[in-house]
């Protein structure tokens, strides 16, 4: 569930609904996808309310967007840590 949604965030954000069909597990979100500066400010933003967590760049990998299986593996790990310290609100957010 985590991948069709980061695909469909990045499909709007993009602005081209044929990533839809397009974009694969393995997608490289930084070479493949490429988003502008102001497409990844808005990708971040966009994720951080479709998953309910605060993606912290002091302490965020690159690797993490590596692909699009690797970014969502990221977010699952966040999510976690997020229901873990709130008593497991965030495990309840819809996706």
């Amino acid at each position: 569930m985590i991948l069709q949604t980061v695909i469909k965030i990045l499909s709007e954000i993009k602005e081209s609904p044929e990533l839809l069909s397009t974009l694969k597990p393995e997608t490289d979100i930084i070479n493949e996808v490429g988003l502008d500066s102001l497409q990844m400010i808005n990708f971040v933003l966009a994720i951080e309310d479709a998953f309910g967590v605060e993606i912290d760049f002091d302490n965020f990998d690159i690797e993490h967007l590596s692909s699009i299986q690797a970014f969502a593996a990221y977010l699952e790990k966040e999510r976690a840590a997020v229901a873990n310290s709130t008593g497991g609100q965030a495990a309840e957010q819809p996706i």
